[in-house]
């Protein structure tokens, strides 16, 4: 383990207003996307969409890093090249998705446990010799009646803890992603104190099996009303949210924090990074990790022809470009 790499690597993930493509979707994931455009589902269509992502003639301007899945990582783009070689290329890191999904939490009804740590260390190791720089696990909280239990947030954060500490052993940075579900009726003030309860417990964990906290990336929640809530909440009011729950539990000696959108509409996802930069005062790089909010409006477009397939392009250049002015604080929705 190289103190330096990892945090060479980590700043280097969040530097200027860039931010990280999740582009990691499971084959699940992505048949219910491709089959909602009726797109066929196969491997080679999915090389190619991702290839279009990857290809973006501007996204090496606002994007830093690019999340992979398994599948895509082995896999060639266009030009004969691996994704990695590629994405290399043009100036930015390679990273993958080593968790293996949430599963149901034995004895914890309506609860989930991600796995994925059998044999990851033999696994890490083939993935640096692909060429990643970068990890992500996902952990998934969902607020619910008498949940989370706590139960679940510490089986979660030590299994973060774990994954951290693997990847940290190979030089390669983890990206630590415990969302607290959008998913509920929940109102702003539960989803601050879950989502501030979690991140304690997960920065205990990550302390025990001392990681080098200059060496990752956190990927948390913004904190929001619940999908269904009646009563929403201002950009104003989730950035001051999010910002006091960040502050009363991160070192500050984190490089930066790369959020998940986690169902948030593109321009809400864009429009709160904004307000969350304005009003921070700490010293992490405050950035995005967006999946469906940076791709799904190209994905559209795309629908599985590559003649759409510079247009498609476009779209992603500009959803980038605008995230990218969010994570100055310069975005303004009258830009889209």
């Amino acid at each position: 383990m190289n103190k330096e790499i990892l945090n060479q690597i980590a700043t280097k993930m969040v530097s200027g207003s860039k931010g990280i493509l999740a582009m990691d979707e499971s084959h699940g994931t992505c048949k219910k996307r491709f089959d909602t455009l009726k797109i066929a589902v196969n491997e080679e269509n999915r090389r190619s969409y991702r290839d279009m992502l990857v290809s973006a003639e501007s996204l090496s301007k606002y994007i830093s890093g690019a999340i992979l899945f398994d599948e895509t990582i082995r896999q060639k783009t266009n030009n004969g090249s691996t994704f990695p070689e590629f994405l290399n290329n043009k100036g930015i890191m390679p990273g993958i998705k080593v968790d293996t999904g949430a599963k149901d939490f034995s004895c914890h009804a309506n609860e989930k446990i991600t796995e994925g740590l059998d044999n990851l260390s033999q696994r890490m190791e083939d993935y640096k010799s692909i060429g990643a720089k970068f990890a992500k696990w996902r952990a998934v909280i969902t607020i619910g009646e008498k949940i989370p239990s706590l139960a679940c947030m510490v089986s979660n954060s030590h299994a973060l803890a774990r994954y951290a500490s693997i990847c940290q052993e190979v030089d390669i940075v983890p990206i630590v992603e415990p969302e607290v579900l959008m998913d509920g009726s929940h109102d702003i003030k539960k989803c601050f104190e879950v989502t501030n309860e979690m991140q304690s417990t997960l920065f205990e964990e990550l302390d025990k099996l001392n990681i080098i906290n200059s060496g990752i990336i956190l990927k948390p929640n913004m904190v929001t009303p619940g999908s269904i809530c009646e009563k929403k909440a201002s950009a104003e009011e989730i950035a001051e949210s999010t910002v006091m729950c960040l502050g009363n539990n991160i070192p500050k000696d984190v490089p930066g924090i790369a959020f998940l959108s986690g169902g948030q509409s593109d321009q809400d996802a864009s429009n709160n990074l904004n307000f969350i930069n304005k009003i921070n005062d700490n010293p992490w790089k405050l950035t995005f990790s967006y999946g469906r909010a940076l791709q799904l409006e190209a994905m559209k477009k795309w629908q599985g022809n590559n003649d759409n397939k510079e247009e498609a392009q476009k779209i992603l250049s500009k959803r980038a470009y605008l995230n990218s002015l969010a994570a100055s604080g310069n975005y303004d929705l009258e830009m889209e």
